[in-house]
């Protein structure tokens, strides 16, 4: 079992779309109810600081383990991608030194049923966070994911891969990032 502790610093936007958690008020437009309630999109902790989900890292993981098909020496053509998807932890999610009062909304011209290509739209705000940075820990279970391993995936998975709503996966340019820091143990 290995540590990786990594700090990462964002080279593009960030942005979060989680489900709004309120019901609209009696005669609420929905252009209204969404101006009053855009922040719920944001995962924000207990004292008002906005965090990453320690999933969307290890998601961006699994998902640059299946877009890099990279195969496991003397296994065939096994790749890594199940490897990291089983034998990768993030216990803890990455708290951005950032309040979500402070953050700042997008409006977008967005399908209605958030499904790409759909024909009815509607403007929408979601929160943007221009540059983000913070510290990671990830925990690997399977010595298969070596160290140069290890960082080779989660290199592509900022540059290619990326986190949140509008990220390069989903055809986006939000969410990518860099290693500045990072230490294994």
């Amino acid at each position: 079992m290995h540590t990786a502790n990594v700090t990462l610093k964002s080279i593009s936007a960030y942005s979060q779309s989680a489900a709004l958690q309120s019901s609209r008020k009696p005669n609420e437009s929905h252009e209204d109810f969404d101006l009053r309630c855009w922040r719920e999109r944001m995962h924000v902790t207990e004292d008002g600081k906005v965090f990453i989900p320690a999933m969307a890292f290890k998601n961006a993981l699994a998902s640059a383990g299946k877009w890099l098909g990279k195969s496991i020496p003397g296994k065939g053509k096994s790749t890594y991608a199940k490897r990291i998807e089983a034998g990768v932890m993030v216990i803890e999610d990455m708290i951005l030194n950032v309040k979500a009062e402070n953050i700042k909304c997008e409006k977008l011209f967005v399908p209605a049923d958030g499904k790409r290509g759909g024909s009815t739209r509607v403007f929408r705000n979601f929160p943007l966070i221009p540059s983000w940075e913070g510290t990671i820990v990830f925990t690997i279970l399977d010595d298969i994911i070596t160290k140069d391993v290890f960082k080779e995936h989660l290199e592509q998975a900022g540059m290619f891969i990326g986190i949140g709503r509008f990220r390069p996966q989903s055809n986006g340019t939000y969410g990518r990032f860099n290693i500045e820091k990072f230490t294994w143990g």
